[in-house]
């Protein structure tokens, strides 16, 4: 009692991981608990699942991005104030938007899914990215949900895409004398020619700004993008990348993904298409994405292999488990969660393993794989974005920790995976979503299962 007392103030953290893993029948029927029963918002019928949640960790506000709803909700799950954010007629083949320009295509009334929801906390807002309209985001402000801006008159303004399965995930890089940053990073849905895949953006104090979600860098030969090459859709025609998880750490930008990509299994003269995890790092301060790293990521246990990434987390190690691992307590850790196998990204199987990573060994991996290629050796391993192998070019330079590239030997792969620790395994409930912390130097994780189970 002493602990779940002390925990209290987690309860929006654990609402968080309730709201993603509960379907909506169950979340019309509270769970039973021995002392209290947990709070629980079911929303509106007709909106379906809910897609996003933030918690602004100074109030406990909770925000929630629906079908057609931005929510607001007190900590205890009352609705404070709501957003409506559509439907409206669109065809996702309206390219500008029909609000730019006329569209020949016919419009139906359509949903808005939410596709990101972030806080940017310098400004007390909240950044909302829905499908309708190749992907548009609102600025709405954090008090009463007010909109701020809605920027939609330039290409760089679509950032989110008109599928509602596809992926995005923002990260915020924040400065204390100048404009923040937005790196977003989305799947494309066969439209690289629209879309970069990942890319950094202006985020303007004024919210209706010209320039807000511009480029941090544009000019004829270099920006702050990377798009996918059409080339690449013709080895494999339904290519994209889904990101997973996002986050900054030290002078980097990182995001978890899920790729496919063509191997040959031992003993065949074939290529078969498999799913790919794999960890990008990005230099925070990388106008020309240079800094353009890809590491693959799995976590095996057992003779199993656990390679389609689900969801991740990070936190930090405290003290007991960063005295097993032989890391300082203040290092960071990565959470994650894969299924069993690699072939179906949509068909994930039910075994599946709570794996953790030392992100300093993530990031010396890096360096060494960094250093070997200044030297001139191997090629850069990034198919699908190079489309053929381009060997390393040699130079005489010191990659430190915090080597932000050239423009040579970049954009860079990793060929060797790097395998997690696996700490937990379920054969039978697929875990679906993780949330860690560090408690009286204990690290404690919390995952949601496919089921709608809870497991401390």
């Amino acid at each position: 009692l002493t602990m779940l007392a002390a925990m209290w103030k987690w309860t929006c953290l654990l609402c968080h991981l309730l709201l993603f893993t509960i379907t909506s029948s169950l979340a019309r029927q509270p769970l039973p608990h021995p002392k209290r029963p947990f709070a629980t918002f079911p929303g509106e019928p007709a909106e379906g699942t809910f897609n996003h949640l933030v918690v602004d960790e100074k109030t406990g506000y909770i925000y929630l991005g629906a079908v057609n709803r931005i929510y607001k909700l007190s900590s205890d799950l009352k609705v404070e104030v709501t957003h409506q954010t559509g439907p409206d007629e669109d065809n996702p083949k309206c390219y500008p938007p029909r609000i730019v320009q006329t569209c020949n295509e016919p419009l139906t009334l359509t949903n808005n899914i939410n596709k990101m929801l972030l806080i940017d906390k310098k400004e007390k807002r909240l950044i909302a990215c829905g499908s309708l309209y190749q992907g548009i985001c609102k600025l709405l402000r954090l008090d009463d949900l007010f909109k701020l801006g809605e920027p939609f008159h330039k290409k760089e303004h679509y950032l989110s895409g008109v599928n509602e399965s596809g992926a995005v995930f923002g990260v915020i890089v924040s400065y204390s004398n100048m404009d923040d940053k937005l790196f977003i990073a989305t799947a494309v849905d066969g439209k690289p020619e629209y879309f970069p895949t990942i890319s950094s953006r202006k985020l303007t104090k004024n919210s209706e700004a010209d320039g807000m979600f511009a480029y941090v860098f544009h000019d004829e030969f270099v920006a702050s993008m990377i798009k996918i090459p059409s080339d690449t859709f013709t080895i494999i025609p339904d290519f994209d990348i889904y990101y997973i998880y996002g986050f900054s750490s030290g002078n980097f930008v990182y995001f978890l993904t899920l790729q496919p990509e063509m191997i040959s299994p031992p003993g065949s003269t074939t290529k078969e298409q498999v799913y790919t995890s794999k960890l990008v790092r990005l230099c925070k301060e990388d106008t020309a994405f240079n800094s353009y790293v890809e590491v693959p990521i799995g976590c095996e246990k057992n003779g199993v292999e656990y390679r389609l990434l689900q969801a991740a987390y990070l936190s930090k190690a405290g003290a007991i488990l960063a005295r097993s691992l032989g890391v300082s307590p203040d290092d960071d850790i990565l959470f994650t969660v894969f299924s069993k196998g690699q072939k179906r990204k949509m068909k994930s199987l039910d075994e599946s393993a709570l794996c953790i990573f030392i992100l300093k060994k993530i990031n010396d991996r890096i360096k060494e794989r960094l250093r070997s290629c200044y030297r001139g050796e191997g090629t850069l391993d990034l198919a699908w974005l190079k489309v053929k192998d381009i060997p390393c070019s040699s130079a005489l330079l010191t990659i430190n920790d915090d080597f932000c590239g050239l423009d040579m030997n970049a954009p860079l792969g990793v060929s060797e995976m790097v395998r997690g620790l696996p700490i937990f395994t379920e054969d039978g409930d697929r875990m679906t979503s993780v949330i860690a912390y560090v408690y009286k130097n204990h690290s404690l994780a919390f995952v949601g299962t496919k089921s709608g189970k809870l497991k401390k």
